[in-house]
Formats: structure tokens, C-alpha cells, sequence
């Protein structure tokens, strides 16, 4: 998911990501999360980064999936 252009995110957005990350590992899928630095710095806030899968870059998530399912 590419996040890269979004100003500002909110607890709502934060809770519809929380709930789609969870979705998607009850479907043993992965979601990576392609963030910038506001949105990153929300998210470290508090403290989602890795069960969010934050990714600095759309290569880095794509790398990321690849590690995960070998």
C-alpha cells in the first residue's frame, strides 16, 4: 500500500490500517506499507512501525515480500 502521498493520517486511518493488516494475515497474506516521513513519524508515534511494515520505499516492500515468503 503506498502511503507516500498522504499528508496526514489520523486514529481512524490508523485503526482501518491496523484492521487491514489484520485481515490480510488471517488470509496468510502480508501487506507492506510504503510510507513517508509525516506519515512515519505519526505511525512511530504509537509504536505500529513493524506491526505495520513500514517501508521507506516501493523497492523495500517489494524486497520485503520476497524475504518473507522464501
Amino acid at each position: 500500500m503506498d502511503l507516500t502521498k498522504i499528508d496526514f493520517v489520523d486514529s481512524s486511518g490508523l485503526g482501518a490500517l491496523v484492521q487491514l493488516v489484520k485481515h490480510t494475515q488471517k488470509k496468510d497474506g502480508t501487506l507492506q506499507i510504503v510510507s513517508n516521513a509525516r506519515v512515519t513519524q505519526t505511525v512511530k508515534l504509537v509504536r505500529l512501525e513493524k506491526f505495520l511494515s513500514l517501508q521507506k520505499s516501493l523497492d523495500d516492500a517489494i524486497n520485503n515480500v520476497n524475504i518473507t515468503k522464501s
